[in-house]
């Protein structure tokens, strides 16, 4: 019987054990299999949304270079206004003799490029486009008012200086006696520098301030990087005078109030503009009042002129100079024929000549193109002929 029954059919115990173990074959396969559901199920969610954070961060990169290259489209413009921004504060130096009024546009550390204004002339009398155009070459320009004129020091001439009895002195070919001389004022500029603590720098002279500009680079070769000589002259005998109807204007006596004053000054800016451009009398008066109202002293610019008369010949300095230089000149020009720019020129060793047809004896918003055209490369290849010095 028992064992039948050790032979025979399984106990309970044996069957609920191999029901049990068939039980938990079939759910751990199950396990297994849902846990390997979950796996490929997993693998597939991060293959897809790898793909989509791919896909995300792709759009996001390509969305924020976008950005950026908007901001340096539209920001490059925006920051290159504000560096050269003419809306600067008017400041003071005060050198021995003079306290001068300037202003700087741009950068301290971009090369300098300073600015001299011609007879009477202000700071402000540079147009700010032309100062824009010229920051945005990479130049820290320097604008001033000459002593005598604008916010700078005015001062005060002997009892005995005339300008009437120095002309008639000039035209009788004896010695005129000024206050000043045009090497006094190219002294002004050099202390200025000094004061701006410029070691180096370019300068760019209009007329009177081409004058200067020469007695400057003679003065100290060694500071200037190059000249730009526009409207102006060497100084020389026998160069042709200025017009009869300009000098007729010059000889007015001075002005009894602002009104006749501001037509007067009209009245020469017209006579300065280029015949063939017809000038908007109503811009000239507005020239003029800002002009007239920021600072005027007639005295002053008589003081200029005399200083202008005392002055020598420079042909002797310009045959030993050795700057870098440009003139430019206008075959319109009232007051300095184009000859003064042409006898200019011969006289500079290595000197480059620029001729503009119509270009008178001012700043025509006509000719500031055709000035600029002449001027921008000139300076440009200065500054690279300077900074490949600076790197041998």
């Amino acid at each position: 019987m028992l064992s039948r029954l050790s032979t025979g059919a399984p106990s309970r115990n044996a069957f609920t054990c191999l029901m049990g173990r068939s039980r938990w074959s079939n759910l751990h396969q199950t396990v297994t299999e849902l846990w390997q559901r979950a796996c490929t199920n997993i693998i597939r969610l991060a293959l897809h949304w790898g793909s989509a954070f791919r896909y995300f961060f792709m759009r996001v990169r390509f969305l924020s270079a976008a950005v950026l290259l908007a901001a340096l489209l539209f920001g490059l413009p925006a920051f290159a206004a504000g560096r050269c921004d003419v809306n600067v504060p008017t400041e003071h130096v005060d050198l021995d003799q003079v306290s001068l009024a300037y202003q700087s546009i741009g950068r301290a550390s971009d090369p300098a490029l300073l600015l001299i204004m011609g007879l009477g002339g202000q700071l402000i009398h540079w147009p700010d486009e032309v100062v824009v155009a010229l920051c945005q070459q990479g130049f820290r320009v320097i604008r001033y008012d000459n002593r005598d004129v604008g916010l700078s020091t005015w001062r005060q001439a002997p009892a005995s200086a005339n300008l009437t009895f120095e002309v008639l002195r000039y035209k009788l070919g004896l010695p005129v006696a000024a206050p000043y001389s045009l090497s006094d004022m190219a002294g002004d500029a050099l202390g200025l520098m000094d004061a701006l603590q410029v070691e180096r720098f370019h300068v760019l002279g209009a007329s009177m301030g081409g004058m200067i500009a020469q007695r400057l680079a003679a003065m100290a070769p060694q500071r200037v990087e190059s000249l730009t000589l526009v409207m102006t002259s060497s100084g020389a005998e026998g160069l042709p005078a200025p017009s009869a109807a300009l000098v007729q204007l010059l000889s007015r006596r001075s002005a009894p109030n602002r009104q006749v004053a501001i037509e007067q000054q009209a009245d020469l800016l017209a006579a300065l503009g280029s015949p063939e451009v017809k000038d908007d009398r109503h811009k000239l008066l507005q020239q003029a009042a800002t002009a007239y109202d920021r600072a005027f002293n007639p005295e002053g610019v008589k003081r200029q002129i005399m200083a202008i008369l005392a002055e020598p010949s420079r042909v002797p300095l310009l045959n030993q100079l050795r700057v870098p230089t440009l003139v430019v000149h206008g075959t319109a020009d009232p007051l300095l024929p184009v000859m003064h720019g042409v006898h200019l020129a011969a006289h500079i060793q290595g000197s480059q000549l620029v001729l503009i047809p119509g270009l008178a004896h001012r700043f025509q918003e006509a000719f500031k193109a055709p000035l600029l055209a002449a001027v921008l490369p000139y300076l440009r290849a200065q500054q690279q002929d300077v900074g490949h010095v600076a790197q041998l």
